[in-house]
C-alpha cells in the first residue's frame, strides 16, 4: 500500500487527481496548504507528495523545503504553464518532478509510478545524520560513500571535500580560490587551473553525461555551484 499526499488548495483540483490515481494500492491523504501537508507527513508514512506552489499559510516551496529537512520522499509540484520560473527553482532546491495544469490522467499516473519506482530502488525513509542528498547524487560523511542513483562512485579525498563543500550549500557559487582556501585551508596565489582540473575530474565521475552536466555547474566568470536534480 503507497500512501500518497495531495495537497493544493483548490478542492477541485484535489478531487480530480484523486479519481486519476485510485488504485486498490494507494491510499489517498489531502491538505490544502503547505502548513497541514508539512504537519501531516510528519504523523504518517508519505510514499509521495502532489504539492501545489500557489497556497495560502505556507507556499509550495517553503513546505517543500520543510519536508526536505526531515525526508527523502519524492515531490511532484503542480502548478500552471505561466509559472515555469517557479518550476525551475523547485527543482533547483528539492522537487523531482512536475505536473502541468490542466493534466492528462495517464501522465498524471505514470509520472507517480517512476517516482514511488525509483523511491523504492533507492531506499525509502527518512534523511540519515551526515548525509547530503542532491538530486540522485547521495554523500554520507559518516562513511565517506557518494553513491549516483545507489551506485558508489570513487572519488579521491580532495574530489570529495570539494564535492561535500558544493553540496553542502547547494545553489551557492564558489569562486576557485574560495574553493581552494575550504579544502587546502591556504591562501592561494592562483586556483583557476587546479581548481578546474579537479571539478573536472569530478563531473566524468558524477555526471552522466561530463558535456553538459545536470549537478556540477560553471556559472561564467565567477565560479562553481552544485545544482538540483532537473528532470
Amino acid at each position: 500500500m503507497y500512501n500518497i499526499l495531495i495537497c493544493d488548495d483548490d478542492k477541485d483540483i484535489v478531487n480530480a487527481l484523486k479519481i486519476f490515481l485510485t488504485d486498490p494500492n494507494h491510499r489517498i491523504f489531502e491538505a490544502f496548504n503547505g502548513k497541514e501537508a508539512v504537519e501531516l507527513i510528519e504523523k504518517e508514512e508519505i510514499h509521495i507528495v502532489l504539492l501545489d506552489i500557489m497556497m495560502p499559510e505556507l507556499d509550495g516551496i517553503s513546505a517543500m523545503m520543510k519536508i526536505r529537512e526531515k525526508s527523502n520522499v519524492p515531490i511532484i509540484f503542480i502548478t500552471a504553464k505561466s509559472e515555469d520560473s517557479d518550476k525551475i527553482m523547485g527543482l533547483t532546491v528539492g522537487a523531482d518532478d512536475y505536473i502541468t495544469k490542466p493534466f492528462n490522467p495517464i501522465e498524471v499516473s505514470a509520472r507517480v509510478k517512476s517516482q514511488l519506482r525509483r523511491y523504492l530502488q533507492l531506499g525509502a525513509g527518512k534523511i540519515k545524520p551526515n548525509t547530503l542528498s542532491v538530486g540522485g547524487i547521495e554523500l554520507d560523511d559518516n562513511s565517506k560513500l557518494v553513491t549516483r542513483d545507489g551506485v558508489p562512485i570513487q572519488l579521491t579525498p580532495t574530489e570529495y571535500e570539494i564535492l561535500k563543500l558544493l553540496m553542502t550549500y547547494t545553489g551557492r557559487v564558489f569562486s576557485p580560490k574560495e574553493i581552494y582556501r575550504e579544502i587546502w585551508r591556504e591562501n592561494p596565489l592562483t586556483a583557476e587551473n587546479t581548481i578546474a582540473v579537479h571539478i573536472r575530474h569530478l563531473r566524468e565521475k558524477i555526471e552522466i553525461n561530463p558535456a553538459e552536466p545536470r549537478y556540477l555547474k560553471a556559472v561564467w566568470g565567477h565560479g562553481y555551484m552544485m545544482e538540483g536534480d532537473k528532470k
